[in-house]
């Protein structure tokens, strides 16, 4: 009967199924970085709890910005600030590049450095932690075992395979149990998830890189104003802001 149900009514279960898939590509971008994020805080929570105290997704508002921070573990090895990076393909990118690349087969795209967008959140981190000016900052980003890394940094880039091992990595006790437990209240007192949306903070992020892109076609750093101009370097020509070396921007940064 069943059987006979669906055969008499395919259309309906293609429509269905059509209508499932769209739904799956307009979320596809937050439904991977949900599950990401999920899947890390699932690592995380496998560290020993008298050691380290965890904040997933935490939400600060600093002079008017809003940053929202995928972990914070507060340890007694200092403060880890984790950025989960849910992409595939190939990954490439510097420490002082502001934008990297994700290519897949011949399909390339660029997103905003996660190690600057780490530097954000630790100083958002900071401007609300004023009263522990000793506090160490540990930046980690991480990127699922699906991509393939091909950067050029300094800073803690890893896979969330290796996350423990590189959070253990850390040994030298900074803060006392007292400072643990005041920073940890501190910054649950001030997480604003509760009220965050989103949607409004990604609008806003795409009207500052509309706003960038604007200066960058009209020859004027979106950084400090000042006009772009034919630069020469070791490398050869490129275009960066007039106002250097004070603003060290360059256009394929």
């Amino acid at each position: 009967m069943m059987t006979d149900f669906i055969t008499e009514n395919w259309y309906i279960w293609l429509i269905i199924a059509l209508g499932l898939a769209s739904i799956y590509q307009a979320f596809r971008t937050s439904i991977k970085g949900y599950m990401g994020e999920k899947s890390t805080a699932a690592i995380l929570s496998r560290l020993n709890r008298s050691k380290y105290s965890i904040i997933n997704n935490l939400v600060l508002e600093t002079r008017g910005q809003t940053s929202q921070i995928d972990h914070v573990v507060v340890s007694d090895f200092g403060i880890f600030v984790i950025e989960m990076k849910n992409y595939q393909g190939w990954i490439f990118g510097g420490e002082h590049t502001e934008y990297w690349t994700q290519v897949i087969y011949k399909w390339k795209t660029q997103f905003y450095s996660p190690v600057r967008q780490n530097r954000g959140h630790v100083f958002a981190l900071k401007h609300h932690l004023r009263a522990f000016p000793n506090v160490k900052y540990i930046p980690i980003i991480v990127f699922s075992d699906d991509a393939t890394l091909k950067i050029t940094v300094y800073s803690n880039v890893t896979y969330s395979s290796q996350l423990l091992k590189v959070i253990k990595t850390y040994t030298e006790v900074i803060l006392t149990e007292k400072e643990k437990d005041a920073i940890f209240d501190r910054l649950n007192a001030v997480n604003m998830k509760a009220t965050y949306s989103q949607r409004k903070h990604i609008k806003a992020i795409r009207q500052k890189l509309k706003a960038r892109e604007k200066s960058i076609s009209q020859s004027r750093c979106p950084r400090c104003g000042n006009d772009l101009i034919l630069r020469t370097g070791k490398f050869g020509n490129f275009t960066g802001c007039s106002n250097f070396p004070t603003c060290r921007f360059t256009v394929d940064q």
